[in-house]
């Protein structure tokens, strides 16, 4: 493969790689009555398998993240993905619960690979305005996964069973193997790996911690990813149970939405070369932090109207579009000498605070859509205040 070549084909593969895991958390969820039944369990405790899932995520992002500083990335790609493989393949045959929630949370261990390997890829062999423009392409494309997963499990329930969904997401596995073999090099040479001792990984880690420049971008991303939960976690009850939406009508909602979030990351794209990543993060979470303020206020003064709420969330979501690959990319800079390590401290952080917050919007009630609003607009003014932290940055930003 040449230089001219390889980055149409690498970013497909990484949008797979990443892609995967928003997928699988998903995809099954129109099954899970089905599934309770069938393994004879309740309701309750068959949902403790999307907790076991976003587990394994966050602890393999934190373990797989090192560990590809040290062993190199086609290692991890092709050992997560082909364990993926196995994994989704146990979920479709488990004959129980206990069983079906074991392999879950190894398939969120390896899915995780594909997230936290693929972002460094990118910075092993991009660097400065390139590495963001291919932080926006690869946002671009992953974006819809969060939406096309329930509608791709429902197409799969309306003519088979839930098992059929995790067959079909052992498939993904085995195309994602293919891919990394034929086009994912190797990108981080042998000279440039680090220790792979868990020893060595948690002081590198903490070595990370500690640069400010990272910080405030590592704790803008994690409730930046917090209230990205909190929009997918709650906005279906709100949409439907407070502002009376037909189903039908969601559906366009979450499609609409997620067109704003692939403008926001072309934009980004386009605009990274001249403004640099540290104005686009911030003028990105800012105005999503200000969409969401306007919108709590409208909300509690007027009601819950669907176009209130709507325009809203689209204003957030394309917001999001623009701030997450800029702000993605200036975290990996700051951190390129691990850039393995780095993934995993916001993409762990990501799905370990946001699956904490999203049971919020159940407990403050599902009655009213103001306590959405006002824990959306909480993470985001936080998310804010961490991006706009005064903190080095490289002077290409």
């Amino acid at each position: 493969m040449t230089t001219r070549t390889v980055p149409s084909a690498l970013i497909a593969v990484l949008a797979l790689l990443t892609g995967i895991a928003p997928l699988a958390t998903d995809m099954y969820v129109p099954g899970l009555p089905d599934l309770s039944r069938t393994l004879g369990t309740s309701p309750s405790v068959a949902q403790l398998s999307m907790t076991a899932f976003l587990v394994g995520v966050v602890a393999g992002q934190l373990v797989l993240g090192p560990v590809s500083d040290g062993t190199g990335r086609r290692r991890v790609l092709l050992a997560g993905s082909a364990l993926f493989a196995v994994s989704s393949l146990a979920c479709a045959l488990a004959p129980s619960i206990e069983v079906f929630n074991a392999a879950r949370l190894c398939q969120g261990i390896t899915g995780a690979a594909g997230i936290v390997v693929s972002r460094a890829v990118i910075t092993d062999l991009f660097a400065g305005a390139a590495a963001a423009r291919k932080f926006s392409a690869l946002a671009a494309i992953t974006s819809a996964a969060p939406v096309l997963a329930p509608v791709l499990g429902g197409a799969i329930l309306s003519v088979a069973s839930w098992r059929a969904v995790f067959a079909a997401l052992a498939v993904a596995g085995v195309l994602q193997v293919a891919g990394v073999l034929l086009w994912v090099p190797e990108s981080l040479p042998a000279g440039r790996r680090t220790p792979a001792r868990p020893v060595a990984a948690l002081r590198a880690m903490a070595r990370l911690c500690r640069r400010p420049a990272l910080a405030g971008r590592v704790l803008s991303l994690c409730f930046g990813g917090a209230a990205i939960f909190l929009y997918l976690a709650g906005s279906t009850f709100v949409f439907a149970d407070v502002a009376g939406a037909s189903p039908g009508l969601v559906s366009v909602v979450y499609g609409v939405n997620a067109l704003g979030s692939l403008a926001g990351s072309v934009l980004c794209g386009r605009l990274v070369t001249r403004f640099g990543t540290g104005a686009l993060l911030r003028a990105g979470i800012t105005t999503a932090c200000a969409a969401s303020a306007v919108m709590l206020i409208l909300l509690a003064v007027t009601g819950a109207h669907l176009a209130v709420l709507w325009a809203g969330l689209f204003l957030v979501v394309t917001a999001f579009g623009l701030y997450f690959p800029a702000v993605t990319a200036a975290a990996q800079e700051a951190g390129r000498d691990a850039p393995g390590a780095t993934s995993a401290l916001p993409g762990g952080g990501q799905f370990l605070l946001g699956g904490a917050v999203a049971p919020a919007v159940g407990l403050f009630g599902t009655g009213s859509a103001v306590p959405l609003a006002a824990l959306l607009t909480g993470c985001l003014l936080l998310a804010t205040a961490a991006a706009h932290a005064k903190v080095p940055t490289p002077q290409w930003a």
